[in-house]
């Protein structure tokens, strides 16, 4: 039975995040509904993680198996054509049968961006512009979010930067999963809220958009995570904390000493590495 690693890349904008949801538009449900309505086989293709509804990916790894014996390029060049617009498969390979995508991964980099005030004047975000970004109001100052940045950078407990608790939608998401693929529930994480930061930066693009972009990788994020720490930098970057407050934030293990979270549509999942 052959076994497939896809990489991915999604406007999440119009899909209820990665994960299959009855009822709900889901970037591994439609996947699943391309694979079934080329093969006939009904399969749920695993993702390397679950974006949340309105998040993007350049970079999204899935696994799958079939019993149809296609030739990788007909199977890649049918997908694409039967997936909308929105989803494209940017590389497909057989692998081993026991690699997997999320089981195997090692770090994840991920990119946030901001559309920050740079003038006087009020900014006006691009409608096309406008579902890739956080247009933010206020100055950001890059020092300060740098700074602030570092100092996440290391082996800590993020449970002040993790959801509360995960919604409706997402409980639901991961039953519905583990109803399709019952040997995926043994994999479940086990409580800990201990991540590993290996490079966290912010850039700036030259030219009068300013376009601000945050980029981190871990061994792993938790729900919510980067958006957590990110609109707790923007507190930073735009004068609300002081750059210093990341310690006393990590310290106190509580999401209300953190920041506001982000919003999704800003957010894009970059990189994977095994």
């Amino acid at each position: 039975m052959p076994h497939w690693k896809a990489t991915l890349a999604y406007d999440g904008t119009s899909y209820y995040g990665w994960q299959v949801q009855p009822g709900r538009s889901t970037v591994q449900g439609t996947l699943a509904q391309a694979l079934a309505h080329l093969t006939g086989e009904h399969t749920l293709p695993q993702g390397s993680g679950r974006t949340d509804t309105g998040v993007h990916a350049l970079a999204q790894v899935a696994t799958f198996s079939l019993s149809t014996n296609i030739p990788t390029a007909n199977l890649h060049r049918a997908l694409n054509r039967a997936l909308p617009a929105s989803i494209r498969i940017l590389d497909l390979t057989e692998a081993p049968p026991e690699f997997h995508a999320r089981h195997n991964a090692l770090r994840k980099t991920y990119e946030y961006r901001i559309l920050p005030r740079t003038t006087e004047l009020e900014t006006i975000c691009p409608p096309f512009l406008a579902p890739y970004v956080w247009a933010y109001p206020r100055f950001l100052d890059l020092s300060l979010l740098n700074e602030a940045a570092a100092q996440v950078i290391g082996t800590h407990d993020f449970t002040s930067f993790a959801a509360v608790n995960p919604d409706q939608a997402t409980r639901q998401a991961q039953h519905e999963a583990e109803l399709a693929a019952p040997h995926e529930t043994q994999a479940t994480p086990t409580a800990t809220n201990t991540r590993t930061i290996y490079s966290s930066n912010w850039t700036q693009d030259p030219g009068p958009s300013g376009l601000l972009r945050y980029r981190v990788t871990g061994s792993g994020f938790l729900h919510h995570m980067v958006r957590n720490l990110v609109g707790t930098f923007v507190e930073i970057g735009s004068g609300r904390l002081p750059a210093n407050s990341i310690p006393t934030i990590l310290q106190a293990q509580n999401r209300s000493a953190a920041g506001p979270t982000a919003p999704a549509h800003g957010l894009f999942l970059y990189e994977v590495e095994y």
